[in-house]
């Protein structure tokens, strides 16, 4: 294994989307929730077959499953990468990464703070930070990587 380029001071742990994110996320999944079952109520799905009651669930399951990730998903920054666990855990090592740069959303940084997109030799992966210590440690890692060029 080849020495890294970029080691961090310490470890840093944190969720991977802010408070501000899981509310209205909640909110969200509640509103579709709640529409999903106004739907059914006021149109009977039995009259359509079994495969819009089948769409319908899986819409759901996946709808579920995604507000999961949101509420429970974390970053660890470490010594020997970076790791966000969802539902597929994404993880990269120091020595694997080429390049990273922070990206936002004009005029929406109150919504989604900016995220670590990571290069290595053969994809881009793309890290959320729902808190100050992991953007900053983002920002560092951003700015060691643009240095390096």
């Amino acid at each position: 294994m080849q020495p890294s380029f970029y080691q961090p001071a310490s470890v840093v742990i944190g969720p991977a989307y802010s408070p501000w994110f899981k509310m209205l996320a909640t909110l969200f999944t509640f509103g579709l929730i709640a529409y999903g079952v106004s739907f059914s109520m006021r149109f009977s799905l039995e009259a359509y077959g079994w495969g819009v009651i089948l769409l319908m669930l899986a819409a759901l399951a996946l709808l579920l499953v995604s507000f999961y990730g949101f509420l429970h998903s974390t970053v660890t920054i470490d010594d020997r990468g970076i790791k966000q666990t969802w539902v597929i855990n994404r993880q990269v090592l120091w020595p694997d990464i080429r390049g990273a740069k922070m990206i936002g959303i004009p005029r929406a940084g109150w919504l989604s703070p900016p995220r670590l997109v990571v290069r290595t030799g053969t994809a881009f992966y793309t890290f959320n930070g729902g808190t100050e210590a992991l953007l900053t440690e983002f920002a560092r890692i951003s700015l060691a990587y643009e240095m390096k060029k």
